[in-house]
């Protein structure tokens, strides 16, 4: 396991602010509601030298008003550039339009182009590819309609068919009858015909459908199991073909989920299509396997009712899906996965967004894809509040441990936790364990990022419900991995709840971007709007004078293997890959940092440089200018294929800018 060398004091930080208790921390920034934060920072203070090089610097940005989209979905491209998905955006009048929405934006030139969008890729699930390309799979079919608007009694027939002659297609407005009442399907159905099972035994064909009541009221309503019959059919006919429905409701109809699946080309930044996937899937997680291969979890299916453990896995040599009943495992909407070191285990941490109930899939724990076993990890506090909450990996991955902060109850429930809990993976046993403080303030819809320095920014979020009664937090915290301390950073000046993003850029300066919260007022009776504007912050490392800078690296290196960096400036310590994010809901399953091995025999200038003749050299680095050597960890699982960010950094932890190579 690599340990980073411990770091002197960064320059003009006071350590006394470094390792701040919560208590001061809340001292120092009052209220942190937005109009108390407004008051305890004035734009002067935070624009002051000594003040940034303590708690980091925000600048907010707004694209030109045409690319001013809703940022539900944002991943950092191998280019530099930054993919923005909004498909509909959460706007039904955009959907029924077919207005779908993709903004790619360079935050160092400042140009924005918007990119045709095929599909609602609303709420879809993405993961990188090792070519670079972002997999992007699910989306929106149909918008929910609340329980207030629904006015026909609906929902999910299950058509049979009894004969072996064929298959039989159904259109759309097909009639279907039980209790002296009509029931219209909303789209074409076929139901493949019956078939003998190996035992000799007949099987019905069957096929799901959506239907709803040809008139009003409360006399359509069906509970239990009912069979219709399917007008105009002979009576021979309708004895082989007829429906079975359970629940026909005026009930809440929620978000029914798509198969689309792309892959979205860096190159030509364009969608390209692959086979479809084989489940709908809305709210789904994406992860990728060892081989390059992605694993598809969860989502809401075509008929808004949650996926029952069905997965499968996207081959990219063919472009296509295939279920894998043998790694059939349920989860809640949106889980939290993370790839542990052996390549062959996932963590799910317990966080997840949105939809499932509230006593299964709740428990976090260990998945080995091998053999599809479960290990529970169990310690966690407030274990009803992982709805919404945030997960991430700390820094460097090989450490193997995971945190967790925040969350809410079930649903829309106003509940909040300051929980703050982290767990170390490489353990037999692994239990979570509080971190050494918990957050400042209870809230849902944090941000999390982590950085070159191997410190996690958390940003943002609320203390209620997507934001409710003007509970966004202007509150950000840096933690630090190895000291296990909260530090105070300047809080953030756009609240941020559901549908706000976080993703780290090449320079080391985090860009955040969305948030959708219901309402704008404190009394909740003004809607809420859509938060298009951008806010970068620059941590206090760019603060700090000097930056080490990697002046040539290969493009190409490979797990396992070491490779030569040039580079020029300040001292070189330590070194990092850091791998895009692909951000959606705290949602995060590429987001990592591997530390690189430097190597002992990293050459320096002849004359060692000034800090070498005062005796400042640090141990396996170069002084200044030079040539540093670097290994990459064998472990498939640690660092997949595809594109990181290298960084180098110098022996009080402020890094260079990036440079983009890939791991093959």
């Amino acid at each position: 396991m690599i340990r980073p060398k411990p770091r002197r004091s960064r320059r003009l930080r006071n350590a006394t602010l470094v390792t701040l208790t919560v208590a001061g921390m809340v001292a120092v920034n009052g209220p942190v509601v937005a109009s108390a934060v407004g008051q305890a920072y004035t734009d002067f203070q935070r624009s002051r030298p000594e003040y940034q090089a303590q708690f980091g610097s925000w600048e907010t940005i707004e694209l030109p008003e045409q690319y001013r989209g809703q940022a539900v979905h944002a991943a950092l491209l191998r280019t530099g550039k930054v993919l923005l998905i909004a498909g509909s955006g959460n706007n039904a009048e955009d959907f029924a339009a077919g207005t779908f929405r993709t903004i790619v934006w360079d935050p160092v030139s400042g140009e924005a182009k918007e990119v045709p969008t095929p599909e609602d890729l609303f709420c879809s699930g993405h993961a990188y590819l090792p070519n670079g390309n972002l997999l992007v799979a699910g989306g929106t079919r149909e918008y929910e309609v609340l329980a207030d608007d629904v006015t026909h009694a609906a929902g999910v027939l299950t058509v049979k068919n009894e004969s072996h002659d064929g298959p039989v297609t159904l259109p759309a407005g097909t009639r279907f009858t039980a209790q002296g009442k009509t029931y219209l399907s909303t789209e074409q159905v076929t139901v493949p015909a019956a078939h003998f099972m190996s035992d000799g035994s007949h099987m019905g064909g069957e096929q799901d459908v959506w239907i709803e009541a040809e008139a009003e009221g409360d006399a359509y309503v069906i509970n239990g199991g009912t069979q219709f019959q399917v007008e105009g059919l002979t009576p021979e006919q309708q004895q082989n073909l007829y429906g079975v429905g359970d629940t026909i409701t005026l009930d809440k109809q929620n978000y029914q989920g798509l198969d689309a699946s792309y892959e979205f080309d860096v190159e030509t930044e364009t969608y390209i299509e692959t086979g479809r996937l084989t489940e709908s899937r809305w709210y789904p997680t994406l992860i990728g396997l060892d081989g390059g291969g992605v694993l598809a979890v969860s989502g809401l299916d075509e008929y808004g009712n949650v996926i029952e453990g069905a997965n499968e896995v996207y081959d990219p040599e063919t472009r296509t899906w295939s279920d894998r009943p043998d790694l059939e495992r349920y989860f809640p909407t949106y889980p939290a996965l993370f790839r542990l070191a052996d390549g062959n285990r996932l963590f799910y941490s317990g966080s997840n967004t949105g939809y499932g109930p509230a006593e299964e899939g709740r428990q976090p724990g260990i998945w080995d894809l091998e053999d599809n076993t479960w290990q529970d990890v169990d310690g966690l506090r407030d274990p009803g509040f992982n709805e919404t909450s945030t997960s991430f990996m700390l820094a460097p991955a090989q450490d193997q441990r995971v945190a967790i902060v925040g969350g809410g109850g079930v649903g829309d429930s106003e509940e909040s936790t300051a929980r703050f809990d982290v767990v170390d993976l490489s353990e037999e046993e692994p239990r979570y364990e509080p971190a050494a403080a918990d957050y400042p303030s209870p809230a849902r819809y944090i941000n999390a990022v982590t950085l070159p320095d191997d410190s996690t920014l958390l940003t943002g979020g609320s203390v209620g419900y997507r934001g409710n009664s003007q509970s966004d937090l202007f509150l950000t915290t840096l933690y630090d991995p190895h000291s296990g301390h909260l530090s105070e950073a300047a809080p953030n000046e756009v609240g941020r709840n559901y549908h706000g993003t976080a993703i780290l850029l090449p320079d080391g300066r985090v860009m955040t971007m969305g948030s959708d919260p219901l309402f704008s007022d404190a009394e909740n009776t003004i809607p809420g709007k859509f938060e298009t504007r951008i806010e970068i912050y620059s941590p206090p490392y760019l603060f700090a004078g000097e930056r080490p800078e990697i002046t040539d690296a290969p493009q190409e290196i490979s797990r396992g293997s070491s490779f030569a960096v040039s580079t020029a400036g300040a001292d070189v310590a330590e070194a990092r890959l850091l791998r895009p994010s692909a951000v959606t809901h705290q949602t995060d399953t590429e987001q990592r940092s591997i530390a690189l091995e430097v190597g002992t025999g990293s050459s320096c200038p002849e004359d060692g440089g000034e800090h070498a003749a005062a005796g400042h050299c640090p141990e396996g680095g170069c002084c200044g200018s030079g040539t540093v050597e670097l290994t990459v960890p064998e472990e498939e699982g640690l660092t997949p294929s595809g594109w990181y960010m290298l960084v180098v950094l110098d022996d009080e932890g402020v890094p260079s800018p990036a440079r983009w190579v890939h791991v093959g």
